[in-house]
């Protein structure tokens, strides 16, 4: 480590380094979503137009998105430029990312260009890499109201480096190696998730399950076929109400909030994470052991309808925006599936909202669903939990990787970016 840190010494030993205010280096717009109601905007539309959605699922480096605008949705300036940053400044604040195609994105993001006069003084490399210092900045500064946002007039002000360009290039070079092997483990990472998708989904399908059937001792030779039935007919759904992270306490009654789920929780739980006071708990909707805890709101489409399986031996309160689902099936092979591309398929032609995606608790009692012997159930389970015990030691071996990778990532990129100063009110620093 010393070696490598007399070197980043030697880098920028002496570095000269001109300071210029964010509102001098960019150009500085908003995203926009143009009207869904105006399908000369989207219908056969070519031009990439970027949501958080996009940046979960590609990463920081943004070529095409999932949805697309037409020409005819563009206004003001044009379109934001390849090479430019876009960065999340309201609602889920701290993220950035490049674009390497001319494109647009909605009003979650700002845009930010190098200005023309500092095209030749700027590598659009370095600037990303930087937006990273930003990005931490942006976490710490912000305005709250009905949801948060960035202290816009501070971020105008902050100062933001300018070395040489030989100094960029070197920079840049060196975070390069720790992000392209980043790049490398996810891609494994994912590459072993799709296998799993692919294998559940294979076993969940009609053909498969009624194959199993064939092959289980006792079921082999008495004919049993899957029968479809509708999820309201083998079950219960009741919505959650009432509950608000502002009633969380340390130690208390357990519940789930439906932000949880998708952040906190996996494909099953025997504890919560969060607690109340038994007056708040004595309101709420309550699930007990089996039942299958489902969030209702989302951000997208993929996300909505995620859900938990309690597997705790007392009762929970839960939230609104989610529903629990009794049934008298097991309920991990009702979960296996309500994660299959069959099931998927049933949710996006029921989901409402543009900005917001809800699903409805009477239009989830419509969806069909195979339903095996309970024999057949059991062992589905029994088959998918393995697949996901051994996908988790997956996931466990590379995350612990790319945690390693990154946080010395960070460390490199906190000691060449930061010059050797805190960013102040001036412009211009010398690294000693």
């Amino acid at each position: 480590m010393e070696k490598k840190m007399s070197k980043i010494d030697e880098l920028l030993k002496n570095e000269k380094v001109e300071w210029k205010k964010i509102k001098d280096v960019f150009e500085i717009r908003n995203g926009y979503t143009p009207s869904k109601k105006n399908k000369e905007f989207w219908e056969n539309g070519t031009i990439s137009w970027f949501r958080m959605d996009d940046l979960r699922k590609q990463g920081k480096i943004l070529r095409d998105s999932k949805q697309h605008i037409t020409e005819k949705a563009i206004k003001g300036k044009g379109l934001f430029q390849s090479g430019s940053i876009i960065l999340a400044t309201t609602a889920t604040i701290g993220e950035h990312a490049m674009l390497i195609a001319d494109s647009l994105a909605n009003q979650r993001f700002t845009n930010f260009n190098i200005c023309k006069s500092l095209k030749n003084k700027l590598l659009p490399k370095y600037v990303f890499y930087y937006f990273d210092v930003i990005d931490e900045w942006c976490k710490h500064h912000t305005k709250v109201s009905s949801f948060p946002a960035v202290n816009m007039d501070a971020l105008f002000e902050l100062d933001f480096p300018i070395p040489s360009i030989e100094t960029q290039e070197k920079i840049v070079k060196t975070l390069d190696k720790f992000t392209n092997y980043v790049t490398e483990l996810q891609a494994e990472l994912q590459d072993r998730t799709k296998q799993y998708e692919y294998y559940r989904d294979m076993l969940l399908s009609e053909d498969y399950l009624n194959k199993i059937s064939e092959k289980i001792d006792g079921l082999e030779n008495k004919g049993y076929q899957v029968r479809f039935t509708t999820l309201g007919e083998i079950g219960v759904f009741t919505r959650g109400n009432g509950l608000q992270k502002k009633d969380f306490i340390s130690k208390g009654k357990p519940v789930i909030h439906y932000g949880q789920i998708y952040t906190q929780y996996g494909f099953e739980t025997d504890r919560t994470i969060s607690f109340v006071s038994d007056d708040i708990f004595s309101k709420l909707k309550k699930a007990k052991f089996n039942d299958i805890l489902i969030a209702t709101t989302s951000e997208n489409i993929e996300d909505v309808g995620k859900s938990v399986v309690w597997l705790g031996s007392e009762e929970i309160g839960f939230s609104g925006d989610m529903y629990s689902y009794r049934t008298v099936e097991n309920s991990k092979y009702l979960a296996y599936y309500f994660q299959t591309a069959e099931f998927q398929k049933q949710k996006e032609k029921k989901v409402t909202g543009t900005k917001l995606i809800r699903i409805h608790g009477d239009d989830m009692e419509k969806f069909s669903i195979p339903i095996p012997p309970v024999e057949i159930q059991e062992k589905v389970v029994e088959i998918l939990d393995k697949f996901q015990s051994l996908l988790a030691d997956t996931k466990g071996l590379l995350p612990q990787e790319i945690e390693q990778r990154q946080k010395q990532y960070k460390y490199y990129r906190e000691k060449l970016l930061t010059f050797g100063v805190e960013s102040d009110n001036t412009h211009t620093h010398t690294h000693e």
